[in-house]
């Protein structure tokens, strides 16, 4: 009898991992939900909104249950900025322009924005904005005077500080990032990863006081080819993905994997599909499993690490984030839509 209930015990168990055994995607619904002549590069879920910001100086948010968007125009004096990062620390929202010159805007009193830095100067151009506390934040811009633009607060992004280049890795002429979706800076934790344009990510273990710098086998094909984004799933596994946005169809040196934390880097699907993509994201909740990746040539997904795509949609996208592992919100050229995995 005893043996019995043990072995009915486990039939019930495997029944039970059986059905909540997470089956890959196999495709996607797209549900427009903002339309409107606005290229939006920079996404972000906050909570129970996704924040974005655009060019034309147009932001916003997207409610996540009812999809109502709300949205404004910021200006600085006659200047409509163009928007290409947005961040937030959960109390406050900011949005960083990427042009000379760069605006830095945090949310302020009674509904409006309020700049919290500004940067003149040629070569002035900033891609991509994180943080890894409610307190602590870093921005990354182009090279100027001889290494990127890197600029940290320590106070709630109230005030803003740039790292002096002796401070910094020794940078290469031209080095700088895609601002292409706001993915080129990720944090776990402590750690943070900046990927640039040259093929390389420059790593900090401790919230940007020191920095080391890794190569990333995807270069050698031109200016504009190149890591356009990458992500973490943990402070080991992690994923770069590009190619060259003039030459949308080449997929060769445009993906690449790291288990050691950027260590070290290796080609994967190297002349497979999928081609040129802007943003790349793991699918949450997915083990490191799962990715997507998705660029103005469509939407491709991996159940492989990345050995492995299928293609789920050619609708096209600048950029994506998950609210978790069957939702996500894309944006791109005059849209914001909601995607469901199935």
């Amino acid at each position: 009898m005893k043996k019995l209930v043990v072995a009915i015990c486990a039939l019930a168990l495997f029944a039970c991992e059986q059905k909540n055994e997470v089956k890959p995607i196999t495709s996607v619904v797209v549900k427009d939900v903002y339309t409107k002549n606005v290229s939006i590069r920079a996404i972000e879920v906050l909570d129970g909104s996704v924040g974005f910001a655009g060019n034309n100086g147009v932001f916003g948010s997207v409610d996540l249950k009812t999809n109502k968007v709300i949205t404004n125009v910021q200006k600085y004096d006659t200047i409509l900025p163009e928007f290409r990062a947005v961040g937030t620390t959960g109390a406050d929202f900011f949005m960083l322009s990427v042009t000379n010159p760069a605006l830095l805007y945090k949310t302020g009193e009674n509904g409006k924005m309020e700049l919290v830095y500004t940067e003149k100067g040629d070569g002035v151009f900033y891609d991509a904005i994180n943080f890894w506390n409610s307190k602590e934040g870093i921005a990354v811009g182009d090279s100027v005077d001889g290494c990127l633009s890197v600029i940290v607060t320590r106070d709630g992004g109230n005030s803003w500080n740039k790292i002096a280049c002796n401070n910094l890795p020794e940078g290469i002429a031209g080095e700088g990032a895609f601002a292409a979706s706001n993915t080129n800076i990720k944090i776990v934790g402590d750690k943070t990863w900046i990927a640039t344009t040259k093929g390389r990510v420059f790593y900090s273990a401790d919230k940007g006081t020191t920095w080391d710098v890794f190569s990333v086998p995807m270069t050698g094909l031109g200016e504009t080819h190149g890591i356009f984004s990458l992500d973490f799933y943990n402070e080991n596994l992690g994923f770069a993905i590009g190619g060259d946005f003039t030459k949308p169809e080449q997929n060769i040196k445009n993906k690449a994997i790291t288990t050691d934390g950027g260590v070290t880097w290796s080609l994967v699907a190297d002349g497979k599909e999928p081609d040129y993509k802007s943003c790349v994201q793991f699918v949450p909740e997915r083990n490191g499993n799962e990715l997507v990746a998705v660029g103005f040539t469509g939407i491709a997904y991996s159940s492989d690490k990345g050995q492995t795509w299928k293609e789920l949609s050619k609708e096209g996208f600048y950029t994506i984030r998950f609210v978790n592992d069957t939702l996500a919100y894309a944006a791109g050229k005059d849209r914001i839509s909601k995607l469901i995995f199935k």
